[in-house]
């Protein structure tokens, strides 16, 4: 039978390969819905980059699980849990700008225009 860190190990793997499948995934649907036609308003490249925008996001989500998952399962060192935080920042940094330039606006400027809308 495994060890506990064999199988911490191995599902961390796989959650690694599901990022980067995600990634890859959303790739390929983008390059996909590039032949479906587009709704009024919309350019190409615009429906491009947030298909494919959603895809890495998914894929950064699931590489930070594994992370996280590999360096607190196991026993984590100082040095690891500093590396950890250091990822997660920079991951949240690149998902944080990613949403943004997906949504077109800050995530605050969500609830204010729905705030906006009930009044």
């Amino acid at each position: 039978m495994k060890s506990f860190a064999d199988m911490v190990e191995v599902i961390s793997l796989v959650i690694d390969a599901a990022g980067v499948f995600a990634i890859l995934f959303g790739l390929a649907a983008a390059l996909l819905r590039l032949r479906l036609p587009l709704p009024p308003g919309l350019s190409t490249y615009r429906r491009f980059r947030q298909d494919l925008g959603r895809g890495i996001l998914l894929g950064l989500e699931l590489l930070l699980a594994a992370d996280i998952i590999r360096t607190v399962a196991l026993t984590p060192t100082l040095q690891d849990v500093l590396s950890l935080a250091v990822i997660v920042l920079i991951r949240t940094f690149l998902s944080f700008t990613l949403a943004v330039e997906l949504e077109g606006r800050w995530p605050w400027q969500r609830r204010q225009e729905a705030v906006r809308e009930e009044a």
